[in-house]
């Protein structure tokens, strides 16, 4: 089997090694056929590996050893079980369906073949980062999924526009980055080891001192896990280090669909899962993940209300329905996270593409005050955005209805410092949720159309290539909640993959209410219970309201705005979070680089050391060279005044 796992990530690097380098030759047809073939074979590939995993089958072990250094060797692994042979589908699947759309959205496009590359490169960077045993490979697929984001953001690199929203990717994406290499640094510190199973297992039995810090004394575990949140922050766009993620739709929609709603912004959460044998022993650790969690939900969610762009809509669900999943850590239900990341990759994938569909029709415009009406031009794209609004918004029985229900119980059942503040935000988050997805319907596809008459004499329905991958995205949305809540719930969907302390298990806790219960009753139990609750009952409410505020009373959203004072200005500015790191980061960081740039770079270095000593040469050498007359008196008389000096200075001695 080891070599199945190798050939899955390989076939990808190989495809984008192959258009990469041959993209010329092998021209925009053969670019997407190569690497569609590659992808779909991974998944296929994927398949076979997650049905031998769920048949019991597991691995981990080193497949290559690339250096030692100081005793501790640097590999390259395999851990494969149920939790990274569940990401290996999700991430091959959505890739395959952005790969397919990709030939529609951009079939006139010049970087064709470039962002065929990209893509192929960005799927095996991912897989090596679900896939990895160790912190070094971890770390290595990390940036690397990293570095592909900034190139696939700035994708059209001749708008200044895409430019910023990468480098301000880049450098947010750094600073989390660099707690996550610190804490990778702690972890080869205390355990000698950067594999996962030698790190998990001394954690269990270590009696490590405590760490003597400028704030007291902490737990390593504690510090550890901190500064690997840090970095999870950063990847998956936690407040305060989200502000990347919503500017990085300068880049072309496909890219949304497969970086930033499906894949790599879920690094940091499969990260955290991963990583539960040290969260467990951190309460303290797992009440800031559960309060981060939680606050960017709302904050995030809030913050949709008042955008206008459709592709920022979606993604700011994306950065709340994050804050769901963070939450969900937090509060020690990795499953339940993870199995809402899986239910998330489906239907945010899908809003994306329908978002991307509704942008061809309307010729690149995506503002959703200029549309409207398209139910009737665009009937498919249509009912995929429909079935992807109600998955977003948890209505039964479409995907998101069990796993954010699932989130939201599991916070309700915890005990840790902070739960009951997360508790309120995600239940004040399923309203506001409910309310901009059906927003974003109502004012897309109903009504009137608000597009000039020329925009709307060329609308149409999207070209098979492009309906299709949205078809088989709206299957899971709405299907894969009802089949795997059941193992999710039971603990079986991981199995060993993830560790939870029994003090900490929420899942279990919850649980008890369906004891007995399996397969069909227990998923109408579990949604007759779910109609009981103030969770359905928030989500029809703030479906309600969005259509009595975008479909019957048209003015009402205008006369909220203006009557709520500062919120909706505070709103659009996401909090001020923009205008702070720009003004107390980057501005003061590049007076500083200009100052240093004056001072040292040209006036000391170049100034003094470079052209200062070239200006003294040049100097001395001009004193020099009045010397050379070429005269015979002058050169004898030079020689007696220096055998004068000679003389009187042996004299003297």
């Amino acid at each position: 089997m080891t070599n199945l796992y190798l050939a899955i990530p390989l076939l990808c690097l190989s495809t984008a090694l192959l258009t990469g380098l041959f993209g010329k030759r092998i021209g925009p047809r053969g670019a997407h056929c190569i690497n569609i073939a590659g992808v779909a074979i991974a998944l296929l590939l994927s398949l076979l590996v997650y049905a031998d995993v769920r048949g019991g089958h597991s691995f981990n072990g080193a497949i290559y050893t690339w250096a030692v250094s100081g005793g501790v060797p640097l590999r390259i692994g395999f851990m494969i079980d149920q939790l990274s042979a569940m990401m290996m589908v999700v991430v091959t699947f959505v890739s395959l369906m952005v790969h397919i759309y990709t030939i529609g959205y951009l079939a006139n496009d010049p970087g064709y073949q470039r962002f065929f590359c990209y893509i192929a490169m960005f799927t095996f960077a991912m897989l090596m980062l679900v896939m990895a045993n160790n912190f070094l490979q971890l770390f290595f697929a990390w940036e690397l999924v990293g570095l592909v984001s900034y190139l696939l953001i700035g994708f059209w690199y001749e708008r200044e526009s895409a430019i910023f929203a990468n480098l301000k990717a880049f450098l947010m994406n750094r600073v989390g980055d660099f707690g996550f290499l610190l804490g990778i640094a702690a972890i080869l510190y205390l355990f000698g080891s950067l594999d996962y199973a030698v790190v998990f297992a001394g954690a269990a039995i270590s009696d490590v001192q405590n760490a003597v810090t400028g704030f007291g004394e902490w737990q390593w575990t504690t510090i550890i896990c901190l500064l690997l949140f840090v970095g999870a922050m950063g990847k998956s766009a936690q407040i305060p280090l989200h502000g990347w993620l919503p500017d990085s739709m300068e880049g072309p929609t496909p890219i949304s669909a497969l970086i930033h709603a499906a894949t790599m912004v879920t690094a940091g959460i499969f990260m955290v899962a991963r990583m539960s044998p040290l969260f467990e022993l951190s309460e303290t650790a797992l009440s800031v993940v559960l309060i981060v969690g939680a606050s960017t939900a709302i904050l995030m969610a809030l913050v949709g209300l008042v955008q206008y762009d459709i592709k920022r809509v979606v993604a700011y669900s994306t950065l709340s329905q994050l804050g769901y999943m963070t939450a969900a850590l937090g509060a020690s239900a990795y499953q339940v996270a993870i199995f809402h990341l899986g239910t998330h990759a489906f239907f945010k994938a899908l809003l994306f593409l329908a978002a991307g569909s509704v942008i061809i029709s309307m010729h690149h415009e995506q503002d959703m005050r200029k549309m409207g009406g398209l139910r009737a031009i665009m009937p498919i794209t249509y009912l995929t955005a429909a079935v992807g609004s109600f998955a977003l918004a948890g209505i039964p029985p479409f995907s998101g209805f069990f796993s954010k229900d699932a989130v939201i119980e599991a916070v309700r059942h915890s005990r840790l410092w902070g739960a009951g503040y997360a508790y309120a935000m995600l239940l004040l988050g399923v309203f506001v949720t409910a309310f901009y997805s059906f927003r974003l319907l109502f004012m897309t596809f109903h009504g009137s159309s608000r597009a000039p008459e020329a925009t709307r004499r060329r609308m149409h329905e999207s070209p098979g290539v492009v309906v299709w991958p949205m078809v088989a995205l709206a299957v899971p949305s709405l299907v894969v909640g009802v089949l795997f809540f059941e193992p999710m719930l039971n603990g079986s969907l991981f199995g060993d993959a993830i560790h939870i302390a029994p003090r900490h298990d929420v899942v279990a806790q919850w649980a008890v209410a369906y004891q007995g219960q399996s397969g069909v009753w227990l998923i109408l139990a579990m949604v007759w219970h779910s109609l009981l609750s103030a969770p359905f009952w928030l989500a029809v409410a703030g479906i309600v309201f969005a259509w009595y505020c975008y479909c019957k009373n048209t003015a009402l959203p205008s006369k909220l705005a203006a009557a709520s004072g500062p919120i909706y200005p505070l709103l659009q500015n996401q909090y001020g979070f923009d205008w702070f790191y720009q003004n107390v980061f980057a501005n003061p960081s590049v007076r500083l680089a200009g100052l240093l740039s004056a001072r040292i770079d040209v006036g000391l270095v170049d100034g003094v050391l470079v052209n200062g000593v070239a200006r003294l040469v040049g100097r001395c050498s001009a004193v020099v060279r009045t010397m050379q007359t070429g005269l015979t008196y002058h050169y004898a008389f030079a020689m007696i005044i220096g055998l004068f000096g000679l003389v009187t200075w042996i004299a003297w001695l």
